[in-house]
């Protein structure tokens, strides 16, 4: 099939001294490939950018053919394709600079999880950083960013200073507080489709030390664990983070093949006060059959996420609930139910517009079951967060409807033509 949007190979992109890559060319399969095997667009260029002025160049061009612009870094937040259009690989870009004395992380578009946590560690400092190191901070926090330090100190998006963005008609500026404001507000929490942002400041948290891991236990109890887990978590502190799991283990390990309920914990406290937290949930489910939990640095913590082709996000776990999804863990790899509420739902009077913050838990399946969404529907909020949305029609369930209509305002005002509209974006 032609390439509707055809660029001709010798466009000079002006400015740019990064890398061009077209399609027949060595790497642009590999950069153009997104984490979801479900996208698979091909762009008619791929631009390695190392500066803002390379994404600038790429951006102009993308104007000037009138074609799909999308950048990604690590591809784990793409959800559709720039196909023959213009795509911008940031992963150069991966500066990390750390001022311990005013606990402040600013970081290039293209820098992951795992580079901060290493830059802020030797000053027992840590960011609000998700599941894997290898995510990238930037479509990370634009998206919410929901850690397992948030129900301390609140989503990645609300520990956001500033920003430098590119806007669609190639000015570069500051977005703060004090500094276009309402852009400011948008960008946390209100994804990417309002410019391309090429510098990031935020909030570190003084936390060095966590009591964190894994504990396993027979599936045959997971049942009384998830009933247990839906009242318990009206008692568990801020500083506790948790999520009950039911899984399939892997074929090799400790555990190898193994049909498992597992308890995840991340406690920014002292081992002796998590284990005196967790007791109602460990004498629910009695002996395990592997105990991983234990003291270590936040750097050294790896909680590994769940892939997502279901989420609901619910206020309660019925009994009922508990019976669909001890079911849906026959068909799926993974079923997890995790607690959120604390920090989260407590936003700044500034705060931005990060998905449905009232909701106490979320359940997510790898594995397309059938009728458990009709099933869990009834007890379903009906929103949805932009991290763990990968349908770009169900854009606008992320917000409530006052913080989506403000959006669209801004989108109006920075981005009035539409040039971003490639993922999750704002209609104008």
């Amino acid at each position: 099939m032609s390439n509707p949007y055809r660029i001709d190979e010798d466009i000079t992109l002006t400015g740019f001294t990064g890398r061009a890559h077209r399609p027949g060319d060595d790497r642009y399969d590999e950069l153009r490939r997104a984490l979801n095997p479900a996208v698979d667009a091909r762009p008619a260029l791929v631009a390695e950018a190392y500066g803002m002025a390379d994404v600038r160049s790429a951006l102009l061009a993308a104007r000037a053919h009138g074609v799909p612009f999308a950048v990604q870094a690590t591809g784990h937040g793409t959800h559709a394709g720039a196909e023959g259009g213009v795509l911008v690989r940031t992963t150069p870009m991966a500066s990390v600079l750390v001022d311990p004395v005013r606990r402040i992380a600013r970081v290039g578009p293209g820098a992951r999880w795992g580079h901060v946590i290493a830059a802020a560690a030797p000053f027992g400092l840590a960011p609000l950083s998700g599941s894997a190191p290898d995510v990238g901070v930037t479509g990370y926090t634009l998206g919410g960013g929901l850690g397992w330090l948030a129900r301390r100190h609140g989503f990645a998006a609300d520990s956001v200073l500033r920003a430098e963005v590119l806007l669609a008609d190639g000015r570069h500026v500051t977005a703060s507080p004090d500094s276009h404001p309402e852009l400011f507000w948008a960008l946390r929490g209100g994804g990417g489709g309002f410019g391309v942002v090429t510098s990031l400041e935020f909030r570190l948290h003084p936390v060095s030390q966590v009591y964190s891991g894994f504990a396993y236990f027979p599936i045959e109890v997971a049942g009384e664990l998830l009933e247990a887990y839906r009242t318990w978590v009206d008692t568990a502190p801020d500083d506790l983070s948790t999520a009950v799991v039911l899984r399939r283990m892997p074929d090799e390990g400790p555990l190898a093949g193994r049909h498992v309920a597992q308890l995840k914990v991340v406690h920014a406290g002292d081992e002796a006060e998590g284990r005196r937290l967790l007791a109602p949930l460990l004498r629910a489910a009695g002996p395990a059959l592997l105990d991983e939990t234990r003291t270590t640095t936040y750097a050294d913590t790896a909680m590994g996420g769940t892939p997502i082709r279901h989420m609901s996000m619910l206020e309660e776990v019925p009994g009922e609930v508990v019976d669909v999804l001890v079911a849906a863990a026959e068909q799926a790899q993974t079923v997890e139910v995790r607690h959120w509420g604390g920090a989260m739902s407590r936003p700044g009077p500034d705060a931005g517009p990060v998905s449905h913050r009232r909701t106490r838990l979320s359940v997510i399946v790898d594995t397309p079951v059938p009728g458990l969404a009709e099933a869990l529907r009834p007890y379903d909020n009906g929103g949805t967060f932009l991290n763990f949305l990968a349908d770009t029609g169900r854009t606008a369930a992320a917000w409530s409807e006052a913080d989506h209509a403000r959006l669209r305002e801004v989108k109006r005002a920075y981005d009035p033509d539409g040039f971003f509209r490639v993922g999750h974006v704002v209609e104008r």
